[in-house]
């Protein structure tokens, strides 16, 4: 019975099937047999403690860097993949702006063979599905071949790292994509707009002398895309949403019927451009951490809904990288262990969001709106758990991180809510010193 447990006594959340109760949560063979109260399971398989823990649909991330192929320095598939499970995640996506980029099958089917090939070693973690460049090259001049990236592997399409900017190319993009069933993925950036800018355009960056990204740089685009969405038919997804603007343009589009979804990232609902005060490259990122109004309307966004998912943008940087005057250093944040701890300080402990919201908006919602296995304990699906205490509280500390990388913004703070165990297909890919037998 290979693959096989008994989860005991757990707070099971899985807003799938409106479920927030102790039970037992059966695993026969890598799928869910049963939950339910006083289930005992068969003779010999492993039981698990899960008194004090809750027990949830393992975490979907549809945003994560994994640098790998070019770049392992800064992370591997095999880090990358570590790292998210030890975040209590079980699928994540992986961007195409490698190098070379994802733009042909063959660098497809490398990505998932080879987090399919540490998993045979026993050295695995989350399930990592990878997302295809939407131009060869990512250079936004001619379409990738979709339909041979899909066949691949791609579950999605995008040139994250840099924005489709070309109206016609986006245009056909979103059409050919509803062939397949696959979202457009787009960084939502003018470049015109931000060219040169390090940090949000304001009072900040006009006091530490650094050029700003404006608010309409990411605002125009996510107008424009909506309406190439609402042309089209097809389903665009905002990346990491940053601007109360945006959030605006997508709760109407979202209103008339629009297939436009959003995402947003834990660093834009816990920080502001205040972080950088200090010139601290571990908060530059793109897009820049905004303002107060910003911040607290993309909080209001994902609460209500219009911003349907959490994603972490996950980017690895080397620390001499990070290490360089602010205007040279590179954008980006690693996010993947602590994006549950961040989002419980940030949302549920103010009373924003329950625990339940908040896996829905981490599991659940994501799977559903793009489409893919997962974010449900229900009887038959794939058994990818994630067991962690909602109320332990521990201190970032980097160095612990199984990240290769160690640029947080986070670092030293306190924070609440700690994985203990997160299981992929009924195996345990990540188990914390402190969890129960």
């Amino acid at each position: 019975m290979s693959r096989s447990l008994l989860l005991a006594g757990g707070r099971v959340i899985d807003p799938s099937t409106g479920t927030d109760d102790v039970r037992d949560v059966l695993v026969r063979d890598g799928r869910i047999e049963t939950v339910g109260q006083g289930v005992a399971g068969p003779d010999g398989i492993p039981r698990i403690d899960a008194r004090g823990l809750v027990v949830a649909p393992g975490l979907i991330d549809v945003h994560v860097h994994l640098r790998e192929p070019g770049a392992e320095h800064k992370e591997t598939i095999r880090t990358g993949a570590q790292s998210a499970a030890a975040g209590g995640f079980t699928t994540i996506w992986a961007m195409p702006n490698t190098d070379p980029p994802l733009d042909d099958p063959a660098a497809v089917g490398f990505v998932r063979e080879e987090a399919r090939r540490w998993a045979r070693k026993g050295e695995g973690g989350a399930r990592v599905s990878p997302v295809a460049a939407a131009s060869l090259g990512l250079a936004g001049r001619q379409m990738t071949e979709i339909g041979g990236l899909v066949e691949a592997g791609a579950v999605a399409v995008t040139d994250d790292g840099h924005p489709i900017h070309d109206p016609a190319l986006m245009r056909r993009l979103l059409e050919y994509t509803q062939s397949f069933g696959i979202p457009v993925l787009q960084h939502a950036e003018d470049m015109a707009l931000s060219a040169g800018g390090v940090m949000n355009e304001g009072a900040v960056a006009t006091a530490l002398g650094l050029r700003g990204i404006p608010n309409a740089s990411e605002a125009t685009i996510v107008a424009r895309d909506i309406y190439l969405a609402e042309l089209t038919g097809g389903h665009v997804h905002v990346q990491h949403v940053s601007t109360r603007e945006a959030v605006e343009l997508i709760r109407l589009a979202r209103e008339r019927g629009a297939r436009v979804s959003g995402e947003a990232s834990p660093h834009h609902l816990a920080l502001t451009e205040e972080a950088v005060r200090g010139y601290r490259t571990e908060a530059k990122m793109n897009p820049p951490l905004r303002s107060e109004a910003d911040r607290l309307a993309v909080r209001q966004g994902l609460i209500d809904g219009v911003l349907e998912c959490v994603a972490t943008d996950h980017a690895p940087h080397h620390y001499e990288e990070k290490e360089r005057e602010f205007d040279d250093a590179p954008f980006g944040i690693v996010g993947l262990e602590t994006a549950l701890s961040v989002c419980i300080g940030e949302l549920v402990k103010p009373g924003d969001l329950t625990l339940f919201d908040l896996i829905e908006r981490m599991s659940t919602a994501p799977a559903r709106l793009m489409g893919i296995e997962g974010g449900t304990l229900r009887a038959g699906s794939r058994a990818d758990l994630v067991l962690f205490d909602p109320e332990e509280a521990w201190t970032v500390d980097p160095a612990s991180f199984r990240s290769k990388s160690r640029n947080t913004p986070f670092s030293g703070w306190e924070v609440t809510g700690r994985v203990k165990r997160t299981i992929v297909g009924g195996e345990t890919r990540f188990r914390s010193s402190s969890a129960p037998a």
